[in-house]
């Protein structure tokens, strides 16, 4: 699994390397779009390695893509602190860097222990995404808060259902 999340780390950073010189930086368009995206949760690489956090984290959520800047989103998964968590957001990528959208998810979670005891907190993530045809991949820069949640690198591969 670590194998795979690394492969598809690089492939993203190569798609963002040659995006950067072949493309530039620039805004997207908002146009309406209808996509269904589904997921198995995520990969995370926990930036404090020391803490024996579960960088594992399955799952089963969807995303909505209703615009080309935006898509909403929600999902199940065995998090960090080997509990479940849920998740409901909005993804807002405005710009975009060749192929990759770059951009925040802003929404709510639940079911980490030492945050809220386990209760819905909002949140604010950084995110870029990068999607072709019927695969894509959302990678999260998760900060982290205080030592109630532990940052990470997080990544998420998705495919397009329809």
């Amino acid at each position: 699994m670590i194998k795979r999340v690394r492969i598809a780390g690089l492939a993203l950073l190569a798609c963002i390397s040659g995006a950067a010189m072949a493309d530039g930086f620039e805004t997207i368009e908002s146009q309406p779009l209808r996509e269904v995206w589904l997921n198995g949760g995520f990969y995370s690489y926990h930036f404090q390695r020391d803490k024996g956090l579960n960088d594992s984290n399955p799952g089963l959520g969807a995303e909505w893509r209703f615009s080309t800047v935006a898509s909403a989103t929600v999902g199940r998964f065995y998090n960090s602190d080997r509990a479940y968590s849920n998740y409901a957001g909005v993804y807002y990528q405005p710009w975009k860097l060749g192929p990759v959208r770059i951009g925040a998810v802003v929404g709510g979670f639940n079911g980490y222990p030492k945050m809220r005891d386990g209760g819905w907190f909002p949140a604010a993530i950084p995110t870029l995404s990068y999607e072709y045809e019927r695969v894509g991949v959302n990678v999260a820069i998760v900060p982290s808060y205080k030592d109630r949640l532990y940052g990470a690198l997080s990544i998420q591969l998705k495919l397009k259902a329809f």
